[in-house]
């Protein structure tokens, strides 16, 4: 079985290279993107996001943050480290005509002068790399005089509905898997306290902080399948939990992934399964 606590992070938890992300991005894209553009549009709302501004994406996989802001009407440009991310960002901006570019970056050491941009934001990006502090910096520098920062990220991780499914119906196939190690938290998870996130924005320099917890996320599925496809593409972590499983564990855990749908949804329509989150905005 994978060790979770392999290559520890440098604020606790599992981290993944990049190669890990570019094997998937086609995943992410197809499976789980689509269904951040309302939350993406909320939060880009609440940071004050006009038709003409300039919009910085960072840690941006395939768009689910820039894509919308470009819809909006802003001049978008994307970042993010993993080249496949890129690849499927820059498709689908293309394919809509949006006014949207993007580039390989690091978001903990951002190839962009200061003081550039209207509103900085990141969608399930920067909630999880290594060094938050220095990509929120980061962040904040290449922000111009007055603008906003906006980070979107996961809240209490008891209430990650889809995780629990996960973890449950792997556990009811392999009954000695353990999941994520309760004693090293998941990167995820490292500002699921909204005063961690709140201090974190006003240690990057930012003022006028405010932390929304009225969204959540909404996850609908109508199969296992497409609930197993949303966790192995949204993360490289829980591929790195079932990378040992043979073909034959995995097919059982979606028929258990399925019976689970099923009970949620009542038998019939799709089921929903939602996960707190936290939005912070700032002023710099």
């Amino acid at each position: 079985m994978t060790d979770l606590r392999q290559e520890p992070a440098r604020h606790g938890g599992p981290t993944a290279p990049v190669e890990a992300w570019d094997a998937i991005a086609a995943l992410y894209d197809e499976h789980v993107a689509p269904g951040e553009s309302d939350l993406a549009t909320a939060g880009l709302g609440l940071a004050g996001l006009q038709a003409g501004d300039t919009f910085l994406d960072v840690a941006a996989g395939p768009g689910g943050l820039g894509l919308p802001a470009a819809r909006l009407g802003a001049t978008v440009l994307a970042t993010d480290w993993s080249p496949r991310m890129i690849e499927c960002f820059t498709a689908r901006a293309r394919a809509e005509g949006l006014d949207a570019e993007a580039r390989v970056m690091d978001c903990h050491a951002l190839d962009l002068p200061d003081d550039t941009y209207d509103v900085t934001g990141s969608q399930f990006g920067v909630m999880l790399v290594p060094d938050q502090p220095r990509a929120l910096r980061e962040m904040v520098r290449v922000t111009r005089p007055g603008g906003r920062v906006l980070l979107i990220a996961y809240g209490d991780p008891g209430e990650f509905e889809a995780l629990h499914a996960f973890v449950s119906a792997v556990q009811a196939v392999v009954p000695e898997f353990e999941g994520p190690a309760e004693d090293e938290p998941m990167l995820e998870f490292q500002v699921a306290d909204p005063a961690v996130l709140r201090q974190r924005l006003i240690d990057a320099g930012l003022s006028d902080v405010i932390i929304d917890t009225s969204q959540r996320e909404r996850l609908t599925v109508r199969t296992g399948q497409q609930l197993w496809d949303w966790c192995l593409g949204g993360n490289p972590v829980p591929g790195m939990l079932v990378a040992d499983l043979t073909a034959g564990h995995r097919a059982d855990i979606i028929r258990v992934l399925d019976g689970m749908v099923r009970e949620r949804s009542g038998g019939s329509g799709p089921a929903v399964l939602t996960a707190p989150l936290n939005i912070g905005v700032g002023t710099k």
